[in-house]
């Protein structure tokens, strides 16, 4: 008698669509910073300057992901997925396979118009998470290498415009978030962020600590500094509060994720945190390989080798021995015991 293996339901996929495509050089891009070699390495190891993410293996990973009710695929979190040739056909199979569209964008909206692109992307998407590093045009400039304040905000705002028309037509409702990266010389400006999120109508405000993958930013990591970490706490409760006094247009808060107080005594302690990503979401690579976690390439392999989509199915790596024991010991693992994207319980 064989006993039916139950298979483990998954909210997300993530798709390295193009990550070498990008039109902006932010300071802590793994990929596309101006003190990154990840081009060069990326050519001496394997004689390709570009990968892209062919649509045959994009139509097999949304059947995949259909059977397993997945409810979310993420285009390239990486380069930036409006530049990707085949957003259009993400969008597609998105509608066709009845899964939302979460999508990571710069905020320069290239190669078309705001308008344009509004039509495709607010029917079909969860969250528009907006890459925003700086309240002064100064910050902005400095951290979003090749980036205009100005000329985002103004796209930004057209862009809530058009959200809300949708929303009055159609009832849909497509969130907008402002999406951060934690870091000590900007984080003083984190607090006017969330005020002025809160007036154009943003829902979320979210964010993650500084991976320092070049020695050029490392004195940009909040941790584990101590020091920093008590600077980061007073900003803490300064979000919080402005969150509370200055409500978005619909007289609603705007939603703070992962902006929350850090204990500077216990800054690498698991105790009291979870991964955000097992059992939960799984990343592919242009080249189909399939990785648990966004954690930089050159360390999640540290996690274990779980297959590419060319010869595993999305199922096998959920049901399989390497994923399972993953989670089940993944504190563990000296990458997971440091790792900046773990949440409180």
């Amino acid at each position: 008698m064989f006993l039916k293996m139950s298979v483990p339901k998954l909210f997300r996929v993530t798709l390295d669509t193009n990550p070498e495509d990008c039109n902006l050089s932010c300071v802590m891009c793994e990929e596309h910073s101006p003190y990154s070699h990840f081009k060069q390495d990326l050519f001496a190891e394997t004689g390709i300057w570009r990968r892209l993410m062919p649509k045959e293996m994009i139509e097999r990973i949304f059947e995949q992901a259909s059977e397993l009710g997945v409810q979310e695929v993420i285009p390239s979190t990486m380069g930036e997925p409006l530049l990707y040739e085949h957003i259009d056909l993400i969008y597609k199979l998105a509608a066709y396979h009845d899964i939302k569209i979460n999508l990571t964008t710069n905020g320069t909206f290239p190669r078309r118009s705001v308008k344009d692109w509004a039509a495709l992307i607010i029917p079909h998407t969860s969250d528009v998470k907006i890459s925003w590093n700086g309240a002064t045009a100064e910050t902005y400039g400095q951290v979003m290498r090749g980036a205009n304040f100005e000329k985002a905000l103004d796209k930004l705002k057209a862009f809530i415009a058009l959200r809300d028309e949708h929303y009055e037509k159609t009832q849909y409702y497509c969130r907008i978030t402002l999406q951060l990266t934690f870091m000590a010389h900007t984080m003083h400006e984190i607090p006017a962020i969330v005020k002025l999120g809160a007036a154009l109508g943003v829902d979320r405000i979210k964010g993650h600590h500084l991976w320092a993958h070049f020695n050029e930013i490392k004195e940009y990591a909040i941790l584990p500094n101590p020091e920093y970490c008590k600077q980061w706490n007073k900003y803490v409760s300064d979000c919080h509060y402005i969150a509370k006094q200055f409500l978005k247009p619909d007289g609603t808060q705007v939603v703070l994720e992962n902006i929350y107080p850090l204990n500077e005594n216990k800054v690498h302690d698991l105790e009291d945190t979870q991964c955000p990503f097992l059992g939960r979401e799984l990343w592919i690579s242009a080249s189909g390989v399939i990785s648990p976690c966004c954690a930089p390439d050159n360390l999640r392999r540290s996690l274990g080798h779980f297959g590419s989509i060319h010869q595993t199915s999305l199922k096998d790596v959920l049901v399989g021995h390497p994923y399972i024991e993953l989670q089940q010991n993944y504190r563990q693992k000296p990458l997971c015991k440091t790792c900046n994207m773990r949440r409180p319980l």
